[in-house]
C-alpha cells in the first residue's frame, strides 16, 4: 500500500493511502473521530481490479487544518481539489458515517466524477442530530442544538476535549467499544490506531456542527429546513448498515432510503455494528463489490 501527501490549491495538505489495482477507481471517505486508517482492512482485501484511494479529511489524521471548516461542503470541496491534483476523473465513492454525508455532498457538487455511491453506516440525508440533554442525562429529542457555539459549550464536547487533552486512552478505548466496536473487538493494534486518530482530530466541534446542520432532503428535520437536493442524486446508491449499530440509528437509514428512493438499494448486515470492517469484512467486501459490478 502506498502513502503520500498532496498540497491542494487552497493551501491544505492532504495525506492519503493508495492501493494500486485495475482501471476501476474507488475513493473511500472516513468518518468522525477517525482517519484513512479505518479503511486499511478493506483496502487490503478489495479486488485487485479496483484501484483504491483513501484520504485523511482536513483536520483529521495526518492532513493539515489551516482553515476552519463550517460545513460538509468544505470537505467536499477539498475532495474535488484532491482528485484534481492526483488526476482522478471518474470513480465510485464510499462514505462511512460522517463520510457518507461528505460523499453525498460531493456527489451533488461534482456529479461528473461519481459513478456509484456507497453509504456505509452513514449519517442521514437529514443530518446527524445532536440533541440537548435533560437534567436526568437523557436526550431531549425535541431540542436539537443549533449553533457551533452551543455544541462547543455542551458538556459532552467539553468531556471529549478533556479526554483528548489528558490522553486518557483507557476511557477512549471504552468509548470506542460503546460506539464503534460494540459487536466484535478488533486486534489491539487497531485499537491503538483508532485512539491515535481520535487524539489527532483538530475539528471535533466543527465536524459535529457540520453533521448536525446537514439536510439535503425536502423535509424539515425539526430544526433545519432541507435544501431539497436529494432528487439531484442520480447515480446508483447502496445504503448499507449494521443492524446492531449504536451510532447511526435505523431511523437515519430509513430516512436515506425514503429520500433517495429513486436510486437507492438498502442492505442490512446482520452481524455488524458501526464498524463492519471489523465485524464482518468478508460480507461487507462482497456486498460492495457486487454493487459496484452491477450494470
Amino acid at each position: 500500500m502506498e502513502e503520500a501527501y498532496v498540497t491542494l490549491k487552497n493551501g491544505e495538505t492532504i495525506f492519503y493511502r493508495k492501493r494500486p489495482g485495475g482501471d476501476k477507481a474507488v475513493l473511500l471517505i472516513h468518518g468522525n473521530m477517525s482517519s484513512s486508517n479505518h479503511w486499511k482492512r478493506l483496502m487490503r482485501v478489495f479486488d485487485e481490479r479496483f484501484t483504491v484511494f483513501a484520504p485523511d479529511l482536513r483536520g483529521f489524521g495526518l492532513s493539515t487544518y489551516n482553515e476552519t471548516i463550517t460545513s460538509l461542503k468544505d470537505f467536499s470541496d477539498d475532495i474535488k481539489l484532491f482528485v484534481d491534483e492526483i488526476g482522478l476523473r471518474k470513480f465510485s465513492v464510499i462514505g462511512w458515517s460522517l463520510g457518507g454525508g461528505v460523499a453525498m455532498r460531493f456527489t451533488l457538487d461534482y456529479p461528473q466524477h461519481v459513478e456509484k455511491l456507497v453509504l456505509l453506516a452513514s449519517i442521514s440525508t437529514r443530518g446527524y442530530p445532536i440533541f440537548s440533554m435533560n437534567e436526568d442525562g437523557t436526550f431531549n429529542v425535541k431540542k436539537r442544538l443549533k449553533t457551533m457555539d452551543e455544541i462547543a459549550s455542551d458538556y459532552r464536547t467539553k468531556w471529549m476535549e478533556k479526554l483528548y487533552e489528558s490522553n486518557d486512552r483507557q476511557m477512549l478505548k471504552k468509548l470506542l467499544d460503546s460506539l464503534m466496536f460494540s459487536v466484535n473487538r478488533p486486534p489491539e493494534e487497531m485499537y491503538e490506531e483508532a485512539i491515535d486518530d481520535m487524539l489527532k482530530q483538530r475539528n471535533l466541534v466543527e465536524a459535529n456542527h457540520a453533521i448536525n446542520i446537514f439536510n439535503i432532503s425536502d423535509k424539515f428535520n425539526g430544526t433545519f429546513h432541507g435544501t431539497d437536493e436529494t432528487k439531484n442524486i442520480n447515480v446508483p446508491v447502496l445504503n448499507i448498515y449494521g443492524v446492531h449499530d449504536r451510532t447511526v440509528t435505523k431511523r437515519m437509514i430509513d430516512e436515506i432510503a425514503a429520500d433517495l428512493a429513486h436510486c437507492v438499494m438498502t442492505v442490512k448486515l446482520k452481524n455488524c455494528g458501526h464498524a463492519p470492517v471489523v465485524d464482518d469484512l468478508p460480507t461487507l467486501k462482497q456486498e460492495i463489490e457486487t454493487f459496484l459490478d452491477r450494470g
